[in-house]
């Protein structure tokens, strides 16, 4: 099923591209298009893992008004909030069993676990018109400090976009439930991504979100201590 959905998706993006402007002024509607289409296919990946229910819309949010706050406008910005919607749509070719776990993921599982970015950017990349997304998809689990994946990027060479989405990734993901643990509070959350500044996380990107935070605690934290 979920494979027949990626091939429609996939003809009817290749479908739509003769017809796509490349006028700037209709660039939002085009992108609203996309938009639609894209939470079909995070619908059918939130299916798969049930406890990221809401996390690819909460990254792509907070990606959304945190690259905002840095001055993104545009373009720049839609493409950020669309590659933060879809940062885990790789995660569609790893098996169920492996994504639902509650224990310890083997060394074999953990592979499987991190082939997502790669298996998302290539999904992607099925259309001329979503390579820049792709390209921010695939680098999403990179650090500043060269020990990520796939590629083992460092610092600026990691696209902004990704450095972007894998912070707001990494808080959404300590803050929320998953198979193996709880959510951890938000004052451990903030001293974790502040400890790895400049680390794992650009240092400008961590400073830059120290006045988000409070507005974060209450649109996403709050949703834990109802």
């Amino acid at each position: 099923m979920l494979s027949n959905l990626l091939r429609k998706f996939n003809g009817y993006i290749v479908s739509m591209e003769d017809e796509m402007v490349h006028d700037i002024d209709e660039l939002p509607e085009n992108f609203e298009v996309y938009h639609d289409i894209i939470k079909c296919l995070v619908g059918a990946l939130e299916a798969k893992d049930l406890y990221t229910r809401g996390h690819s819309n909460r990254v792509g949010d907070m990606a959304y008004e945190l690259a905002k706050h840095i001055g993104i406008k545009g373009e720049e910005l839609n493409t950020i909030h669309i590659a933060g919607h879809l940062h885990d749509i790789g995660k569609i070719g790893v098996p169920d069993k492996i994504l639902n776990k509650k224990g310890k993921l083997s060394e074999s599982e953990w592979k499987a676990i991190k082939r997502h970015p790669e298996i998302g950017s290539n999904i992607l990349n099925c259309s001329s018109k979503l390579k820049v997304i792709s390209k921010l998809v695939l680098h999403h689990h990179e650090r500043w400090d060269g020990k990520g994946y796939p590629w083992g990027l460092k610092g600026k060479d990691i696209p902004l976009g990704s450095r972007i989405i894998a912070l707001c990734d990494s808080i959404d993901a300590m803050t929320s439930q998953r198979p193996y643990r709880k959510p951890i509070p938000w004052e451990i959350c903030k001293m974790e991504i502040r400890n790895n500044k400049g680390v794992q996380f650009d240092p400008f990107l961590v400073e830059a979100m120290e006045g988000l935070w409070e507005n974060w605690e209450q649109k996403f934290y709050g949703r834990q201590v109802q």
